[in-house]
């Protein structure tokens, strides 16, 4: 074993380590990793920048606008109310007139601002019908997930994998092209929830901390903040960190892993995705509402200003513009009629873009605000992750162990493995890391088999998306943990099957899709 083989894996193990513990973000964990790579000459200069101009990574950027323009907008606030039952309905009615539409948003929006969005009002709607929010909001959740799942935009992680396609010198995907086998998934997983979540699901955690009459007097009253990576205060106890003196407000409850803390609060340690429970004037969340420390703030009202409907037309114009163009430059025919110009999701992402800071859809000067750069970062450290896995014969090696432990069971069995191993590294750690372990394992299995390695490029999207099981492989989990009360044993209990689910439709309609 050569000492590149022996320094990818030890410094992989580390990075994974990292990443469980939650020792730094994950842009600065894989940043540290191919930082790595590059002083031990695994990688060049140049092999360590080419994911940061990957069109692929730069393509997420843009659609971090283009989500903040429509959450902006004011459409997806004004849809999910229409959706909404307004009058006493059963839960499973409920999730029938919801849980589609929202898949289908999410198929082309980013899914934490739909999550924010949807995700108070839901809650509060439900306290006003009599139903417990916990019944909706794990598989709002999930929806958004299953809903990513079925285009090339529909999360970051199917646009890394179709760049890293191209970089391998491989025809990407097309915009529906995941459809064909993310349709019927998220079709499975909705039923599912159907069928199962009102009764894997737990009962309503009733909020123990009412407004009562002192404070209402002071001009304070309640909001829900649920905190985010950038919080300053993350890993110390609130003793320690002064949250009065940094933010204004008061904490008068601690939501952290299912479990609610109201005394001796001082001695509670704060983590990402826990849930405060604030008395607040009317100042804060106009002041932290676009601060990137929290994940989501809510006080029961509609915090956000009144759009006009002339903007919020355009606004959804200019999305359907985007998917419409992207779909159509990609027919042989368009190609054909343009051949100088790549008529793809890049191209019309970017001019979707700008018309939305230009006609200020989104503020123009804050742009840099709404965009996620440890995602960002991430992406693009992926790339380098995965070329040294490359270089150093790494991804050979455990390719090769992996076919010898499958023996004579052909390619069947190592998609399996592939969809198994990338799940599991999805579940711990960031779908986008998860998606840059196993691309090059997948290409080695796929080219010492001699077979065409489509069908493990697909699986990989998959594996990585359908995150169920845990709260923290996906940030939409992490609010809804907050928001719901919910415990790490209620996400095993419904997502654990979900997981299954995508487990076995995926390996079995992958091949009859894509041949081997």
């Amino acid at each position: 074993m050569s000492f590149e083989v022996i320094f990818v894996f030890l410094a992989l193990v580390g990075m994974i380590t990292a990443l469980v513990m939650d020792k730094m973000r994950p842009g600065m964990i894989l940043l540290t990793v191919v930082v790595l790579f590059l002083c031990a000459g695994i990688l060049s200069p140049k092999e360590m920048l080419e994911g940061f101009s990957n069109k692929g990574m730069i393509t997420v950027g843009m659609l971090f606008l283009v989500s903040e323009g429509i959450r902006q907008s004011g459409a997806l606030g004004q849809l999910i109310k229409k959706l909404l039952p307004q009058h006493h309905t059963t839960v499973f009615k409920a999730q029938l007139r919801m849980l589609p539409p929202i898949a289908f948003i999410s198929a082309f929006l980013n899914n934490t601002p739909v999550v924010v969005i949807f995700a108070p009002i839901i809650k509060r709607w439900a306290e006003s019908v009599k139903l417990p929010a916990t019944k909706f909001l794990i598989p709002l959740s999930f929806v958004t997930i299953l809903g990513g799942i079925c285009t090339l935009i529909g999360t970051s992680t199917n646009l890394v994998v179709h760049g890293m396609i191209l970089e391998a010198g491989y025809e990407g995907f097309t915009m529906f092209e995941l459809g064909k086998v993310g349709v019927f998934v998220a079709i499975a997983g909705i039923l599912y929830l159907f069928a199962f979540s009102k009764f894997l699901l737990p009962e309503d955690r009733s909020d123990s901390i009412q407004d009562d009459d002192e404070e209402q007097h002071t001009g304070l009253h309640r909001v829900e903040a649920v905190l985010g990576a950038r919080f300053p205060g993350i890993n110390k106890t609130l003793g320690a960190f002064n949250f009065t003196r940094h933010y204004g407000a008061i904490v008068k409850e601690v939501i952290s892993g299912g479990r609610r803390y109201t005394h001796n609060l001082d001695k509670v340690r704060l983590n990402v995705g826990d849930t405060l429970i604030l008395w607040a004037d009317d100042s804060f969340i106009p002041t932290w509402g676009e601060s990137s420390v929290f994940l989501m703030l809510a006080n029961g009202k509609d915090s956000q200003t009144p759009v006009s409907a002339k903007k919020r037309w355009l606004a959804l114009g200019l999305l359907i513009f985007m998917i419409v163009g992207a779909t159509v430059g990609e027919l042989p025919a368009v190609k054909e009629m343009f051949p100088d110009m790549k008529l793809d999701m890049f191209f019309f992402v970017c001019i979707t873009t700008i018309i939305m800071a230009w006609t200020k859809i989104f503020p123009p000067k804050k742009y840099t605000k709404y965009i996620s750069w440890d995602i960002l970062i991430t992406i693009a450290c992926a790339f380098g992750i995965s070329k040294a896995m490359e270089n150093s014969g790494f991804a050979t090696l455990i390719a090769q162990y992996i076919i010898s432990m499958a023996d004579d069971l052909g390619p069947y069995a190592l998609l399996a493995i592939i969809f198994i191993i990338t799940n599991i590294f999805t579940e711990l750690i960031t779908n986008n890391a998860a998606a840059a372990l196993s691309f090059p394992i997948a290409l080695s299995v796929a080219s010492q088999l001699g077979v065409d390695p489509k069908p493990f490029f697909v699986v990989i999207c998959m594996a990585a998306s359908a995150s169920f099981s845990t709260p923290i492989g996906y940030q939409t989990n992490l609010i809804v943990q907050g928001v719901g009360g919910y415990k790490f044993v209620d996400f095993v209990k419904v997502g654990l099957p979900l997981n299954i689910i995508t487990f076995l439709i995926s390996v079995f309609l992958i091949p009859q899709i894509w041949k081997f």
